[in-house]
């Protein structure tokens, strides 16, 4: 079957729903503890100074990766509150809100700490590993071979990450609707109509998703590691740290590069470990998880619809 050439669209798992991505809106879709479906809807604001940014190889990732943390926040704030409210209050939550604090600062808060979170947690991950691997010295007193441990205890460390927190009920749920979201996906761009079926037959795994790239840091920064000097352990520390934004750039762009090759049979298997990775971060959903998912889904490809045929009619 030929598969038609499609939008790219991207999603990400949020607490009991999908929200998925579009030229011009985010949509999230969450279920209710009295099992209706909720939106949440926020427009893509057009900012001229990002927009130029993101055309730029390897800073475009550093954009995008604080873009989506701030923008993930927001919907992630959105999912946890309303799950939480018994839909017969809403008017009730809706009203504390408007004699609240201001809307545009707290957006602003929840933003700032989702970007605050991803680089902090990125620190962390970046120099555990480096004073692990400084600790084994006398064992492994090569520079190359620090590199290499410092990688193999970072990638240690994330998968056990991975593996520990997917033990609690709450994220493996949010696993199951990060399957749902690739199961989606898959099934658009291979033409399937969005039904339960279709999609629950569709892969829970993708090449352009996030783990991948988490993964493809690990792998990035041993290579990047090897320019810089290790000696003394101070400003192997300053190294890492300051390499942070090389090394998300560099990984953005090998992500990239693996999703347009993954339909040449030769070079497709470069975006293999970032896949096996997803075997962690992904579960497979039910079928009311799949429901959410293709309901968000929809309701993105509606409120892209409307958008592209409003700017067509002023065209005209």
């Amino acid at each position: 079957m030929s598969i038609q050439k499609k939008p790219a669209y991207g999603g990400q798992a949020v607490i009991e729903g999908v929200m998925f991505g579009g030229k011009h809106h985010y949509v999230t879709a969450i279920r209710r503890n009295d099992q209706s479906i909720d939106y949440f809807h926020l427009p893509r604001k057009s900012q001229p100074v990002l927009s130029k940014l993101k055309k730029i190889p390897f800073l475009r990732g550093i954009i995008a990766i604080i873009e989506a943390s701030a923008n993930g926040s927001k919907h992630l704030n959105f999912a946890t509150e309303r799950f939480e409210v018994d839909p017969e209050d809403d008017e009730k939550v809706l009203e504390e809100k408007k004699n609240s604090d201001s809307k545009l600062a707290m957006w602003l808060g929840i933003a700032a700490v989702g970007v605050i979170s991803f680089f902090f947690g990125k620190v962390i991950f970046t120099l555990l590993p480096v004073f692990l691997a400084a600790f084994m010295k006398p064992l492994v007193p090569s520079d190359f071979g620090q590199i290499l441990i410092e990688g193999a205890f970072k990638l240690l460390l994330l998968l056990a990450y991975i593996y520990a927190i997917a033990f609690t009920p709450l994220i493996k749920r949010v696993f199951q609707y990060h399957g749902a979201e690739h199961k989606v996906i898959n099934a658009y761009e291979n033409n399937l109509p969005l039904t339960v079926e279709n999609v629950q037959s569709s892969s829970r795994l993708h090449y352009r998703c996030g783990s991948s790239f988490i993964l493809f840091t690990v792998i990035v920064g041993v290579f990047v590691y090897t320019l810089v000097p290790l000696d003394p352990l101070w400003l192997r520390v300053v190294n890492r740290l300051a390499l942070i934004p090389v090394v998300l750039g560099i990984s953005f762009e090998v992500l990239q590069i693996t999703n347009k090759l993954r339909d040449v049979p030769v070079l497709r298997f470069l975006g293999y470990p970032g896949l096996w990775l997803q075997l962690l971060t992904t579960k497979e959903p039910t079928d009311d998880q799949v429901e959410v998912a293709i309901a968000s889904f929809n309701e993105l490809m509606r409120k892209e619809k409307e958008t592209e045929t409003a700017l067509a009619e002023q065209i005209v």
